[in-house]
């Protein structure tokens, strides 16, 4: 699975996920700190990636388009740090890896996770 991190997570998250077995990449790597979400969402899209972020637009932005892709992976906790989430994050993106795969947007907070298969209905 490709994963493209979103500008407001921390670039030490792709050398856990690519230990993991992920091919990730961070947005700094690829284009300008400043870029809009619909250039990430696009760069997800052409690329076959899906988007890992802490960014609650991703979603908003499936919604308005109805895109059938890219898959989100969003997380909305308080600390989204590797050290306290990494583990969880593995878990749930090996989990719902069929999902992701298919077209998801796959949301986790302190309490709960729940996927919706896109494209999201409004």
């Amino acid at each position: 699975m490709k994963i493209l991190l979103d500008m407001n997570l921390s670039p030490t998250w792709t050398p856990l996920l690519i230990d993991a077995g992920f091919d990730a990449v961070h947005w700094i790597e690829l284009g300008s700190a400043n870029a809009t979400d619909n250039e990430l969402f696009e760069w997800a899209r052409s690329n076959d990636a899906i988007v890992f972020t802490h960014d609650l637009d991703f979603g908003t932005l499936l919604a308005l388009t109805g895109a059938e892709s890219p898959s989100v992976f969003q997380i909305r906790t308080q600390d989204v740090t590797p050290a306290v989430l990494g583990h969880r994050a593995i878990s749930m993106l090996r989990r719902f890896e069929r999902e992701l795969g298919e077209g998801a947007l796959v949301v986790a907070d302190e309490l709960r996770e729940r996927v919706r298969l896109l494209p999201l209905s409004r």
